[in-house]
């Protein structure tokens, strides 16, 4: 998005004392369906993010202009209801609900926004648009408050207010993400750590162009395999309680306690975890083929165990393995469609692009948008 462009029109809309505030979107490394588990996650801020500028005001009304959605949406502070009628509206709507209730006492003020961080296609746009939102009050109030507290109060929004019972790693990652480096998420105990990426190496996005209409059903019916899991296992494993706990060697070992389905849920799970970590260990010591087989293999545990892709999905993947300079390349996302991270040497990424887009649509006949990412800092003001 150009940003330059963005703060003179916000600046002759709203006048000169507005502020512009950003939020990335973002894309997880590795670390699938491990969340829910207790498991760790590896997501990356990228370079597509949401711009949010707003003018405070001495009232206490709101006024959202969606640049994006081309709508605009008036509540009061006061007295923060739902709006059917502009859905995009309840993510701020249910920030700023969240930010009251929890005791902030806000200012009303005039807003824009806009972003390029595509929308429906599983980077995360709804959560960059509640942390900039947050960011965005709490800075007008003069509220400091840390970026782990900000993170869990979005996640809470989008709970409670939205509707969406999303885990907490997107609105983590778009709040504390750091430049050229990755974020090791434990998702039982929320910490965390920055992991750099080695230099020399692009994140590319591929979208499908499939959106993931059996992600609701078949993701509540994965979390249930998992538990199920769990709950047998306990029986000769009685300190776990969660399949975060169980190692590979142990569900190898009570194997025969499981139904078949079920144990190749929890083995993506507990592989999963593995990977996640070894990637981390790939990072640190700049192994890139290391990390693009951890990739690979996540990949194959996400078709063949979990069975959450999609012959798109696969297909995409396939494309991008074949190509120079890649190193690996999976799905990324609950599924069923949605995208695929590939690490791509610096030096092939734009033929990459080239080759890939035209291959996928001549194969599918559905025509992808390829994004090539460099890891981002999390959310903040943009200085005027």
């Amino acid at each position: 998005m150009d940003l330059e462009a963005f703060q003179q029109s916000a600046l002759a809309a709203l006048g000169e004392e507005t502020r512009v505030f950003r939020a990335p979107g973002r894309v997880n490394l590795i670390g699938e369906h491990t969340d829910y588990n207790d498991g760790f996650v590896l997501p990356a801020a990228i370079d597509r993010e949401v711009l949010m500028a707003i003018n405070p005001h001495a009232g206490r009304q709101v006024t959202l202009t969606s640049q994006d959605f081309h709508g605009v949406s008036t509540f009061s502070l006061d007295e923060i209801g739902y709006d059917p009628a502009q859905p995009w509206s309840n993510y701020l709507r249910g920030v700023c609900y969240v930010l009251e209730e929890a005791g902030f006492h806000l200012r009303g003020a005039d807003i824009i926004f806009g972003g390029d961080v595509p929308i429906g296609s599983g980077l995360s746009s709804s959560a960059a648009l509640e942390v900039a939102t947050a960011t965005a009050f709490l800075a007008l109030a003069e509220y400091d408050l840390p970026g782990e507290d900000v993170a869990r109060l979005c996640q809470r929004a989008e709970n409670e207010f939205v509707g969406t019972r999303c885990g907490i790693m997107d609105q983590f990652i778009s709040t504390l993400g750091a430049a050229g480096h990755a974020l090791l998420i434990d998702c039982r105990s929320l910490a965390h750590r920055s992991i750099p990426i080695p230099p020399g190496v692009k994140l590319v996005v591929g979208d499908t162009g499939v959106r993931r209409g059996l992600v609701t059903s078949e993701y509540n019916t994965r979390r249930s395999q998992c538990e199920e899991g769990v709950a047998l296992l306990q029986t000769v494993l009685p300190d776990i309680t969660a399949l975060r706990d169980v190692t590979p060697d142990q569900l190898q070992t009570h194997k025969a306690l499981l139904p078949e389905m079920t144990y190749r849920r929890c083995r993506h799970v507990v592989t999963e975890d593995a990977r996640v970590l070894e990637a981390v260990d790939a990072m640190e010591t700049g192994n890139l083929v290391a990390l693009g087989r951890l990739l690979n293999a996540s990949h194959e545990s996400l078709r063949d165990d979990y069975e959450v892709s999609c012959m798109e999905l696969d297909i995409m993947v396939e494309i991008a393995r074949q190509q120079p300079g890649v190193y690996g390349a999976r799905m990324t996302g609950a599924g069923f469609g949605g995208c695929m991270i590939t690490l791509v040497a610096d030096d092939a990424a734009e033929a990459f692009v080239a080759a890939v887009a035209p291959a996928y649509a001549a194969t599918t006949g559905l025509e992808p948008s390829i994004y090539v990412c460099t890891a981002s800092a999390g959310a903040g003001e943009v200085a005027l």
